[in-house]
């Protein structure tokens, strides 16, 4: 599990059953007599990431404080989709069919979310959760823009700037440093 979610992560779900047993040290023939098949690998994989997204999502509700719960699943989130392509891939559609359910709780929980922030004054009115949705999605950006290289921190930074953003006042520090 562990080799198939590391390679899943690097190479997107179009891994290859010789990708993830070459991470994990084995042959393509002891992989094929361990594991059912390569599609339920791969969705228990996902299932694992969206168990913790899900869990994330559920702690941000439960705080008391609708503001801090948005962040902190904001953070839990993009953090998990800028360390996945695989995960980010899934969560765009690529395996909209095993997932669908799935895909269905992630977006109420962030309509709940979206709307408590709101109801509380912390979220400006303008903004849906659909738009919080996609905002979460382009701050958890790739590694190269325009012969720009991203740091490791750059999801963290797109993130403040974008929670900033939602705000209808008082914007907070940017972490790390710009590209340069």
């Amino acid at each position: 599990m562990e080799a198939a979610r590391t390679t899943v992560a690097e190479v997107g779900v179009g891994v290859s059953a010789h990708q993830i047993a070459q991470r994990a040290g084995v042959g393509v023939g002891t992989f094929s007599r361990r594991i059912p098949s390569l599609e339920l690998l791969l969705e228990t994989v996902l299932d694992e990431v969206l168990d913790e997204i899900t869990d994330a999502a559920d702690r941000a509700l439960a705080d008391p404080d609708p503001w801090n719960g948005l962040c902190g699943f904001a953070t839990a989130y993009v953090r998990l989709r800028a360390e996945s392509c695989g995960i980010s891939e899934a969560l765009g559609g690529a395996c909209k069919d095993a997932l669908a359910t799935r895909i269905e709780q992630l977006r109420e929980g962030i309509r709940r979310l979206v709307e408590r922030a709101r109801s509380s004054g912390d979220l400006r009115t303008d903004v849906t959760w659909q738009d919080v949705a996609f905002l979460f999605a382009a701050a958890a950006t790739g590694e190269h823009t325009l012969g720009l290289r991203a740091d490791g921190q750059q999801w963290e930074r797109n993130l403040r700037i974008v929670l900033d953003g939602l705000r209808p006042t008082r914007a907070g520090t940017v972490p790390g440093a710009p590209v340069a």
